[in-house]
């Protein structure tokens, strides 16, 4: 069972990956954006099932507020890095799919 304090700690332990995760996005270093991802989802399960019956009141609910919204934006600080390049990569697979389809139709030129 965790206390009042375990669900702060984990909370900002969280608002810290969420920041190195700007930084990784920032630096293109996917690799390490990734495993950031993956620590950050083990502390949401480790929330998922023991943060239920802690209550937060008064400065400590305010403190886990605040980091929720710095998390939030930190995630759309990362979301606005990585869309354009998804739209890239897209754009490349599809590209390389036309090509392929014109291949397999009309022969290599």
């Amino acid at each position: 069972m965790m206390t009042n304090q375990d669900v702060l700690t984990v909370y900002a332990a969280m608002g810290e990956l969420t920041s190195q995760m700007v930084t990784a996005a920032n630096e293109s270093d996917w690799d390490r954006l990734e495993a950031l991802e993956q620590r950050m989802s083990a502390h949401v399960a480790l929330l998922k099932t023991s943060e239920g019956s802690v209550k937060l009141e008064g400065e400590q609910r305010q403190r886990k507020v605040s980091l929720i919204k710095q998390m939030l934006a930190d995630d759309r600080k990362v979301r606005d890095m990585i869309e354009p390049w998804m739209a890239h990569l897209s754009k490349l697979i599809n590209s390389t799919g036309t090509e392929r389809r014109v291949v397999n139709a009309y022969g290599a030129v």
